[in-house]
């Protein structure tokens, strides 16, 4: 059974962190980008990477959340960050930059509202992505850059639509990744001020306290942009049941990851390897059909691959070679008896719905 994919919503791509950190072209080919990697040795993903706009076109990713990303630390942190929020700030203004320029040359369109994001599925759908750019909707993954209030109102205004309040350990407004303890008081003040401006929350990277604070404390709308189960890959990082019940019962949309270390229990980050584990992937569906069962529908989940988030394929499943790969999530959902309807929810339409209700109309 093959189910033809129209279209494929990616909720979560570092690509501006990719373009202005790791020196990656987005616009080349993805030979190209790794043969002018060979030899490098600053990161064990050199060579490995699988996202580039052409890989996108070819599978059909005509929609994306993409990222800003400025993370704080303190002096003794061994975490890399920066060392005040006004230098993050400024790094997640060069990250918008990047996309601006990706605009003018007509490689993307950002889409601020929900008719925008409407009209740009079906004009996909419609040409099959002919000559169009590739949608995206700004997120920013942990909050520390927010200096201020105010800032977040400039944020919004050039079309921040979505936040994740953490990251990896301590923040500025609560506790990622790793960490433990509740929201900070001015990560309080921030969801305030967020759900005055109707952003969204991404719950992804809150820790265990932090998460539960958040859904207590947020009335607005909130998805989880890349979190796989706990009951499959045992790590803080990944949502329990009683979380992913949680963001059901608030009409979340949950995207699904595939970093290795979300997919299967047990991965060491410097031994593992994807065929100590046989890992392919067809390992994501028993992520999928267990929110579905939790769910008793399959409208809560989606793709958010995080792919090239700081890895590559030696932190993937085997079969996975390309971004482009993740079409052949649809024929695996086919296989394991999923209706048609149901695919294309979770390759496209489910965050697409999300965003139409969720974003300003106009």
């Amino acid at each position: 059974m093959t189910h033809n994919t129209r279209l494929l919503f990616d909720c979560h791509l570092d690509i501006s962190m990719n373009a202005l950190e790791f020196n990656r072209d987005q616009t080349w080919t993805l030979e190209k980008l790794r043969r002018s990697e060979i030899g490098m040795s600053d990161h064990t993903f050199r060579g490995r990477g699988v996202v580039t706009f052409p890989e996108m076109r070819k599978g059909k990713i005509g929609l994306c959340v993409a990222t800003q990303i400025g993370r704080y630390v303190d002096e003794f942190s061994k975490m890399p960050g920066w060392h005040s929020p006004e230098q993050a700030w400024a790094s997640t203004q060069g990250q918008l930059a990047y996309y601006r320029e990706m605009e003018r040359i007509g490689q993307m369109r950002q889409l601020t509202t929900g008719a925008q994001v409407q009209q740009h599925t079906q004009d996909w759908i419609a040409t099959d992505g002919e000559q169009m750019p590739i949608g995206y909707i700004l997120s920013l993954e942990g909050a520390d850059s927010i200096v201020s209030m105010k800032h977040l109102e400039i944020a919004w205004e050039y079309g921040l639509r979505a936040i994740g309040v953490t990251h990896y350990g301590p923040g500025i407004y609560g506790h990622g990744t790793d960490d433990h303890g509740p929201l900070t008081a001015k990560g309080h003040e921030l969801l305030k001020e967020m759900g005055k401006l109707g952003m969204i929350l991404d719950a992804t990277h809150l820790c265990d306290q932090s998460f539960q604070d958040a859904m207590d404390h947020y009335d607005g709308p909130i998805w989880s942009s890349h979190t796989n189960c706990r009951s499959i890959a045992n790590w803080n990082r990944q949502f329990t049941d009683s979380q992913i019940r949680e963001l059901i019962e608030r009409d979340a949309v949950l995207g699904m990851s595939f970093d290795a270390i979300m997919m299967v229990d047990g991965w060491n980050y410097t031994r593992s390897m994807p065929q100590d584990f046989q890992l392919k992937i067809s390992k994501i569906i028993e992520h999928i059909d267990h929110i579905c069962q939790l769910a008793g529908d399959a409208k809560h989940i989606g793709i958010g691959s995080d792919l090239d988030g700081g890895y590559g394929t030696e932190q993937t499943p085997m079969d996975l070679n390309s971004i482009a790969d993740l079409t052949t999530i649809a024929d695996l959902l086919a296989a394991r008896g999923y209706a048609a309807d149901d695919i294309d929810g979770i390759m496209y339409k489910n965050f697409v719905d999300f965003l139409v209700k969720h974003l300003p109309q106009s």
